[in-house]
């Protein structure tokens, strides 16, 4: 039996690479801490025309910030074998805006 894909969900931040299989390889991923403990609403987004671990990153706050770009620790899409049960998703790189342990993120991907 073939899973659906999926396109939204959660994960608890590790401050590790967290693999999120969404049963397709992303074109566009966006995430959010939304239990950010300093307050900042921290999100990051990657497409395709990005390297591989980057993200462009915001802190949004009591102020809006100009967006960064993460050079690591960012988003990476994978293509993992589905007959050895890998998967197809995205990796959750360790910027520690984003992956912090025990923080919620929310994620969005988009073939």
């Amino acid at each position: 039996m073939t899973q659906e894909p999926k396109m939204t969900g959660t994960v608890e931040g590790t401050g590790s690479a967290i693999n999120v299989k969404c049963g397709f390889k992303p074109r566009y991923v966006k995430l959010f801490n939304i239990d950010d403990g300093g307050s900042l609403m921290p999100m990051m987004e990657w497409h395709e025309g990005l390297a591989d671990g980057y993200g462009i990153k915001w802190l949004i706050g009591t102020t809006y910030t100009t967006p960064s770009i993460a050079s690591s620790g960012g988003i990476t899409p994978y293509s993992g074998s589905d007959a050895a049960g890998e998967g197809q998703g995205f990796t959750i790189g360790t910027d520690s805006d984003i992956n912090a342990s025990g923080e919620t993120i929310l994620w969005l991907a988009l073939r």
